[in-house]
């Protein structure tokens, strides 16, 4: 895609240069032949022209003169598209020469991050990335000019570079990776947890329908226990003896 781009912006530059070359071409084309005109060297163009039905003398000489003066004009208009061009020219190249920046400068900051610079003083410590710029593999086709302009700027981001080096970084990482497997022990935990206690709950329910099951079932026995055994000695004896059973039993159940 940057090929094509390339290729297209190649292209139009020709084809401004043609239409550049043409408008002068036919500027002096016209003024020369315009001129050997006004002195009876070569006939003037002749047109046959019309306006409201009564045909124009000289119809050919007015033309010839005016596409003249408008070729004379374009002429004179062209200087001023060229500065224009000149200006887009050196915008193009002074962002090329910022991106050139800062390709060298990501390299000098990756190096400083990993604390390959040891000089401190501000001489000492330009001059040593400049040194390690100008030795890089991928830098060798960089002018001076911008490998100084990134040495600079890595000077002066030094203490970001101290604050994220490598080293720093690893430590950090480090440390998130021990809190997310601690939150990730604590979060299986909490799984097990909630499993044991909604196993509880459901035995305890289980245990609770047991204990009425039974208290109802103890009732009933009593109530039948009264319709058999009228005699009212009888039925204290059995009402005590019932009552010391189910005080005995429910709390075993209930274990």
């Amino acid at each position: 895609m940057t090929t094509f781009y390339h290729g297209l912006r190649v292209l139009g530059f020709l084809f401004h240069r043609l239409a550049f070359a043409l408008v002068v071409l036919a500027a002096i084309t016209a003024v020369t032949t315009t001129t050997l005109a006004l002195f009876g060297v070569l006939p003037w163009l002749e047109i046959s022209l019309a306006f409201g039905g009564e045909p124009l003398a000289n119809a050919g000489v007015w033309v010839q003169s005016i596409l003249t003066g408008l070729a004379v004009m374009l002429a004179f208009f062209l200087p001023s598209t060229k500065r224009i061009l000149t200006l887009e020219n050196s915008h193009r190249s002074f962002q090329l020469g910022m991106h050139d920046v800062a390709r060298a400068y990501q390299f000098a900051h990756a190096a400083d991050r990993a604390e390959s610079f040891k000089l401190s003083s501000e001489f000492d410590s330009v001059r040593e990335r400049l040194v390690y710029l100008r030795q890089h593999p991928d830098l060798g086709t960089l002018e001076p000019e911008v490998l100084e302009a990134a040495a600079q700027m890595s000077h002066v981001s030094k203490e970001l570079a101290d604050t994220y080096s490598d080293d720093a970084l690893a430590r950090a990482r480090d440390f998130l990776r021990q809190r997310q497997s601690e939150v990730e022990r604590f979060n299986s935990r909490l799984d097990q947890a909630k499993m044991v206690a909604t196993e509880l709950k459901h035995w305890l329910h289980e245990v609770e329908l047991e204990e009425s099951v039974a208290a109802s079932q103890l009732e009933r026995l009593r109530d039948e226990l009264r319709e058999v055994m009228p005699e009212l000695g009888v039925q204290v004896m059995i009402d005590a003896e019932v009552e010391s059973e189910n005080v005995s039993r429910l709390p075993r159940a209930a274990e």
